[in-house]
């Protein structure tokens, strides 16, 4: 009844039957039930359609409080696909705080805070789930734990191996059945390995922005960008969201949080989409687009960054797909040249990067790797077969290049004499080339201070869906966002972002390297073991992107990593020219051992490059980023 009174603006009467519902749940529930909590959230919007913000603010913050509470129960369960449904559930909150800050109380301390706060607790949340349970698993390895983790990682190279190599001997419906099959057992491996996860775990305090203050330097900025949907509690029932918007948080190490909203998503995502392509085109009017991204995304910023130069930039949705580097200010210079960026998934990510492991391997580098093993020629259709034409790069031949028709790669003669040179700068490295760059031997690592990869990456942007993992079986949580989730979208049609990029390595022209396929996914990424590796440099093409969830960063390589426990990360966003990319890695590792911040250390590399004739194009400096921490190597 009240909802019905509350669709008609009838708010008088709306009212007090929305506390007797409380009152009810309140006296038969427990304290945190999530009835309690949807309960207070109706109170919520209720108020802020009356106009009543200060009780708004007062029973959303309840409501959210409460929702903490059960997701800190609640992620340390079930596989990721099932902490995502669990997720759906409750993820139109994050809209809800925001609109009620943004639409309704844009100048109201508390508005903000709530805002602000439901950020740093819901984004990144799953994938800092799933890195604690992995860490957590590990720290405490028993034989049977250990036995468990080597099943899941099994598994899931099954399942890699069977989506890249459909066996011809299968009907579709037999191949549908075997891949179903793999990822119903993946998801119950994977959800016995949190449940045996639990055992080792602390209660966690809640994540506070006083709390994400104290790990911000004083003279750095923490800019949180996020993709929400403007929710109007007075529209009527169906037109209560609005179109995407894209907001600004910016938190500095003492202060209050400052804001602004820059606009639509579709206006600056199709920018982005504009901007990635001249920036692979190498186009010579780049300026022109970088400029007007910066218009919409960084101008509105810059004044509530003050004296700050240092940015922790943590991105929404498609601006995770960009450098920010490369984008041209009102006074026609690149950032680059003005700010130091540094990327995280999330402010959280600062508690996360205080608990780094020691490192147990010396550096490992792999380069100059044979994909066909056997030296046979390369296929017709590898890229240097591929003319050019006013759509495609020059230099394609030499580009670690990706989406190439049926996977087939072809030798990067660069990587040998990077390689070789940064091997040179190294103590105690172990240098893998050729045949001997291979999937197993990756699979073999136990946390080498530094991880250097040098090869072609992927991600295929059409991988059709083989079948769900609850084909033959439901053995979900049972759990459906709810009827108001503007997120609620129809089901992908494609495969797991995890399994759709990855990188090649030795052999993987001819899918035969040692018991392994040679193609290692973002997925089977995922138990490397890289607990204490301070450094990982995928020195290829397309590792940092993937599928851009909303509130989850980059579904890819870059996620799979952090999931491994790298502590951090260079990776690329398109496909990089070899020469650039040997150039700019051994001026990269001159700098870094000289105890040059990782951020720093390529910014500097990158301000080099700007200068020179022959790489003052963005698209040679500005394809690489750098992510998770920022510190010199030996702090």
């Amino acid at each position: 009844m009240a909802y019905l009174y509350e669709s008609q603006g009838r708010y008088a009467e709306a009212e007090p039957l929305f506390r007797q519902a409380l009152a009810m749940f309140q006296e038969i529930l427990p304290e945190k039930h999530p009835d309690i909590a949807g309960s207070l959230e109706n109170l919520a919007f209720l108020y802020q359609a009356k106009g009543d913000k200060t009780s708004a603010i007062k029973y959303l913050t309840q409501s959210t409080d409460i929702q903490e509470t059960n997701l800190d129960t609640n992620l340390t369960v079930g596989s990721e696909r099932q902490k995502q449904e669990y997720m759906a559930t409750i993820s139109g909150t994050i809209d809800r705080s925001i609109s009620l800050h943004t639409q309704a109380a844009p100048n109201n301390p508390e508005a903000i805070r709530l805002a602000l706060t439901t950020i740093l607790r819901r984004k990144g949340r799953i994938l800092d789930a799933v890195t604690d349970n992995l860490k957590l698993i590990r720290q405490n390895i028993t034989p049977e734990n250990q036995q468990l983790l080597d099943e899941l990682a099994n598994t899931r190279t099954q399942l890699a191996a069977l989506i890249f190599n459909k066996p011809a001997n299968l009907t579709t419906e037999e191949y549908q059945n075997q891949v179903a099959n793999l990822k119903g057992k993946a998801d119950r491996q994977e959800a016995e390995l949190a449940s045996r996860s639990n055992e080792f775990r602390i209660a966690s305090q809640p994540v506070t922005i006083e709390a994400i203050q104290k790990l911000i330097p004083t003279d750095t900025a923490l800019v949180e960008i996020i993709s929400y949907y403007p929710f109007n509690p007075k529209a009527k029932s169906g037109e209560e969201w609005g179109k995407p918007h894209y907001a600004a948080y910016i938190l500095h190490s003492t202060g209050e949080p400052k804001w602004v909203d820059l606009g639509e998503a579709e206006s600056i995502n199709q920018t982005v989409k504009e901007f990635r392509t001249s920036l692979q085109r190498q186009d010579l009017l780049i300026k022109k687009i970088a400029r007007s991204l910066d218009e919409k995304v960084m101008k509105p910023i810059r004044p509530l960054l003050g004296n700050t130069k240092t940015i922790l930039l943590s991105p929404d949705s498609q601006l995770n797909l960009i450098p920010f580097a490369a984008l041209i200010d009102e006074n026609n210079q690149y950032l680059v040249e003005n700010y130091s960026i540094n990327y995280l998934t999330t402010g959280r990510d600062l508690i996360r990067l205080q608990n780094r492991g020691e490192s147990k391997d010396n550096p490992l580098l792999m380069a100059d790797v044979d994909f066909n093993k056997s030296g046979a020629s390369l296929a017709n259709n590898s890229p240097s077969q591929i003319s050019n034409s006013p759509t495609q790069p020059t230099q394609i031949a030499n580009r670690r290049s990706s989406e190439i028709d049926g996977l087939q790669f072809n030798p990067l003669p660069g990587t040998k004499i990077e390689a070789e040179a940064i091997a040179t700068l190294l103590k105690n490295v172990t240098l893998l080339t050729g045949t001997q760059a291979t999937e197993n031997a990756l699979k073999q690592i136990k946390s080498p201070q530094i991880l250097h990869i040098a090869t072609h990456g992927f991600f295929l942007t059409d991988l059709e869906l083989v079948a769900s993992a609850n084909l033959n079986e439901d053995r979900g949580l049972g759990v459906v966002p709810r009827f108001d989730n503007p997120k609620n979208l129809s089901p992908n049609q494609t495969e797991n972002p995890l399994l759709r990029s990855g990188i090649v390595l030795a052999g993987s022209n001819k899918r035969q390297s040692g018991d392994e396929d040679g193609v290692l996914t973002a997925l089977e990424t995922t138990y490397l073991r890289l607990y204490g590796t301070k450094l990982v440099v995928l020195s290829a093409c397309e590792t940092g992107v993937g599928d851009a969830e909303n509130g989850e960063g980059v579904y890819g390589l870059r996620r799979a990593l952090v999931i491994a426990g790298a502590e951090s990360q260079l990776m690329s966003l398109w496909s990089v020219s070899d020469e650039g990319t040997k150039d700019l890695m051994v001026k990269y590792y001159t700098r870094l051992l000289k105890n040059e911040g990782r951020s720093e250390a390529l910014r500097q590399v990158q301000l080099e490059m700007l200068k020179d004739k022959k790489y003052q194009h963005p698209y040679f400096w500005s394809a690489f980023i750098p992510s998770g921490a920022w510190s010199g190597m030996g702090n």
